[in-house]
């Protein structure tokens, strides 16, 4: 008792401790609002109806039943018999031409060896599996939109560093016309410029693109369609993967999706080793009807009540071929769950090897900025004053750009590994 309290105290710290998530409230609001918006969640949720109604359903399966019998039959010929009554023969008939039947049948089930319960715990298991699904597509939604929105801030900073990039070119567009009409410019300066806005205009031109096919994405999934956030805020605090992490992932929605797979075919095995048991049924019935002797022709009242058994004697294999099958199936969903440990483990090495990555590329492009940013000045500088060329300065350009733009990419790869890692972990940021 001891060693469980202990174990529970650590998985609660591990619980507090192992993950912290920071998401600004705009993207939580964004999250939320998909919940409701998405017809995903909805169809997730109604299954949950279903399986309830199921159950229900389930539970009248013992329930008495009652049925309402009203029949006609004419039949010819009918059986005869000839006897002589005062010298004279006389036909006697056991059954009118025209039978009359009106019945009130009951039958309830008294015993069925525990067929009605295992029935029951195999339509909870649905509903579980409902609501762990409900909880994996929220997780899925919430990782997508999670996506879209630092996408969108992604594209939106890239657009940025476009703007004072052409900014940029067009003053020294500007530069070169004015040395070309003094006559101290070349013509192929100003051409090459040019060149540079455009190409660097088609750039602007495909991130507006990619921004307005992202736009269209929050659109689809939260209703929303710009965001105001434009920092790569998405942060958790996380320590080094090991085996006590990758039981504590047991609780993330993929995994208990599988357990509850593992749990209705073992109730399945449980419902397949009861049907060779007996039933034990009551059954009773009130009517009118004629053909009773010895007025066949009177419809009469009549009665029954009685007590059935009935037990399966031989089903020609067909119950082992069954329970054979259901014990491979379940067979089959535990290997599923240890495929599904490897893979979360590969998956959140990687996630932790992203995220390394990232972090020490951005670190590295500070001083590729710096540096550029130097370059590119002094390059100015030389140019304006006659001492540098035109093609000088527009490498300088380019590699800033390229050093901004690449900073701005690591930053974005790293926010995508940290979602990522929230969702393998089972974090509702949200």
């Amino acid at each position: 008792m001891k060693k469980i309290i202990t174990l529970s105290i650590f998985s609660l710290l591990l619980q507090k401790s192992f993950t912290q998530v920071k998401v600004n409230n705009e993207l939580k609001q964004l999250i939320v609002q998909s919940f409701t918006y998405f017809p995903k969640v909805s169809e997730a949720e109604n299954a949950i109806s279903t399986a309830n109604e199921k159950i229900k359903f389930n539970q009248l399966s013992n329930s008495p039943s009652v049925v309402a019998i009203g029949s006609y039959t004419f039949i010819q010929p009918v059986a005869k018999v000839i006897f002589p009554v005062n010298g004279v023969d006389k036909a006697f008939q056991f059954q009118p031409e025209h039978n009359l039947y009106t019945n009130l049948n009951a039958n309830y089930t008294i015993a069925d060896f525990g067929r009605l319960k295992a029935t029951i715990e195999r339509a909870k298991d649905d509903i579980l599996y409902a609501k762990h699904n409900v909880e994996n597509v929220k997780f899925q939604l919430a990782t997508q939109v999670a996506s879209i929105y630092y996408s969108i801030c992604y594209l939106q900073q890239a657009i940025m560093v476009q703007d004072s990039i052409l900014n940029v070119l067009e003053e020294n567009k500007k530069i070169v016309t004015t040395k070309l009409a003094d006559g101290d410019g070349l013509k192929l300066d100003l051409l090459n410029i040019q060149a540079n806005i455009d190409n660097e205009l088609n750039r602007k031109i495909d991130l507006i693109n990619s921004l307005q096919k992202q736009q269209g994405l929050l659109n689809y999934t939260t209703g929303s369609t710009s965001i105001t956030g434009d920092q790569f805020d998405f942060d958790i605090a996380y320590s080094p993967i090991n085996d006590t992490m990758v039981a504590f992932i047991d609780q993330q929605p993929d995994f208990l999706l599988v357990k509850d797979k593992i749990q209705q075919a073992k109730h399945e095995i449980a419902i397949t080793t009861l049907q060779d048991k007996p039933m034990v049924n009551l059954n009773a019935g009130a009517g009118f009807r004629n053909g009773i002797q010895p007025d066949i022709a009177a419809f009469k009242f009549n009665y029954l009540a009685g007590i059935s058994l009935v037990v399966p004697i031989y089903t020609g294999g067909k119950t082992k071929q069954q329970l054979r099958l259901q014990q491979t199936l379940l067979k089959q969903q535990e290997l599923s769950l240890n495929s599904l440990q490897h893979s979360y483990k590969k998956d959140i090495q990687q996630a932790y090897l992203d995220i390394n990555s990232a972090v020490s590329r951005i670190e590295n492009t500070k001083g590729q900025i710096n540096q550029a940013k130097y370059a590119e000045q002094l390059a100015s500088f030389r140019y304006k004053n006659g001492v540098g060329t035109n093609l000088e300065f527009m490498n300088a350009v380019a590699n800033v750009q390229r050093a901004t733009l690449t900073k701005l990419q690591y930053q974005y790869q790293l926010c995508v590994a940290k979602i990522e890692l929230a969702k393998l972990l089972g974090e509702k940021y949200w």
